[in-house]
């Protein structure tokens, strides 16, 4: 199954590698899907809801913190019942008593995480302080690209840019800043075409590069 162009920012070697999302499309908890997809309405269009990139970004949190798949799969299905959602990785219970779940299926595999010092509870925050949350129904509306610096802030929200990276300050899509850019023009052309600093768009353009 290709993969949505609209979330290439998550797919990265270093974040995920397309053939990891495509596997993980397929994995189930319990009979229902740990990262949901829907079917596209045309061949070739958008089958990776903004929901799943929600999953497989928290996912891919707890994997990089040493928590196995099989645990995942066990705490996930164990927050959908909980909390009688279909969503066990993509629900603001996740933020807040939903952590407990993951930590105690966790048992001692991550006791202590990467520095030996933190407690998991504050590492999984800090992987989670990246989405934000409707204050209505808990359910996430956008996700901050960690791989972006402070001076260019870049998110996924399914508002603007048909659910490509955005720009925060002005929703421009980065895909265009980067194509203008590697069509020629200099940083500070860039910058005056799409109304950003010149911070903004070398910022931008070297995270491309």
């Amino acid at each position: 199954m290709p993969i949505d162009k609209y979330y290439d920012a998550l797919l990265t070697p270093q974040r995920l590698p397309p053939s990891t999302l495509n596997y993980w499309l397929r994995e189930q908890a319990e009979g229902e899907a740990l990262v949901h997809r829907v079917p596209p309405a045309k061949r070739g269009w958008p089958s990776v809801p903004f929901i799943a990139v929600i999953e497989a970004y928290v996912l891919r949190s707890l994997r990089d913190l040493g928590l196995s798949k099989k645990k995942i799969r066990e705490a996930a299905a164990a927050v959908r019942r909980e909390f009688k959602t279909s969503y066990g990785l993509a629900t603001r219970r996740i933020a807040t008593d939903g952590i407990d779940i993951f930590i105690s299926y966790a048992d001692d595999e991550l006791v202590r995480a990467h520095d030996g010092q933190a407690p998991i509870r504050e590492i999984i925050d800090a992987h989670l302080r990246y989405i934000t949350w409707d204050d209505v129904d808990g359910s996430p509306t956008r996700l901050t690209l960690q791989q972006y610096p402070e001076v260019a802030p870049v998110v996924i929200d399914p508002r603007f840019g048909w659910g490509a990276p955005v720009i925060t300050t002005n929703n421009v899509q980065v895909d265009m800043v980067v194509q203008l850019w590697r069509s020629g023009e200099s940083l500070d052309a860039v910058a005056q075409e799409y109304g950003i600093t010149r911070d903004v768009a070398e910022a931008i353009c070297r995270i491309a590069a």
